[in-house]
């Protein structure tokens, strides 16, 4: 049984998940996702265990509604027309016009999706690989692999390190 009201639940990781929304989806889809995440946690609150970590139970169904308006979305004809984007009247977090957040919408699902989840929403990479599937290591690999290409993809950003860095492929033989 959960102890706070939800309104506190609502302001106190609103923004959490919806930097989670926003980072996987365009803004409008982003805002719907959003919404769709605190219906359904609203009707599954008084369920939830005590000690359960919410956030990571909020980001676990943001993550599910981001999921059904990417498929909704594959089969849906496409828009002729797109809603502009702008400052929230609600006075939510809105990401930054850069072109930042169009490389990380940019990456492969599951690389777009574990930065979004431990370097925007902060979940340790266990949670991530709840959310992802897979082990922890995995997430921490597509999480490394998403900053990596995101460093790559930025012109003046600091070449990555370890694993990440482009490996020489040159034959032993034919270095100098």
């Amino acid at each position: 049984m959960s102890t706070l009201p939800f309104d506190v639940v609502v302001t106190r990781h609103g923004p959490a998940v919806l930097r989670v929304c926003r980072s996987v989806l365009t803004p409008p889809d982003a805002d719907d996702a959003w919404s769709e995440t605190f219906l359904s946690a609203l009707r599954a609150y008084p369920d939830l265990p005590g000690g359960a970590n919410v956030e990571a139970w909020l980001v676990r169904i943001a993550r599910r509604k981001a999921l059904d308006v990417l498929r909704a979305a594959g089969r849906r004809p496409a828009a002729v027309a797109e809603v502009p984007d702008g400052p929230s009247a609600l006075g939510v977090w809105q990401p930054p016009e850069d072109e930042l957040w169009d490389r990380l919408r940019a990456l492969p699902p599951k690389q777009r999706q574990a930065v979004a989840y431990h370097h925007v929403a902060g979940l340790p990479h266990a949670e991530v690989a709840l959310l992802l599937g897979g082990t922890a290591a995995a997430a921490r690999r597509a999480a490394a692999d998403g900053i990596a290409a995101l460093r790559r993809a930025t012109p003046g950003a600091p070449a990555p390190q370890g694993r990440s860095s482009s490996p020489d492929r040159t034959d032993p033989q034919e270095r100098p």
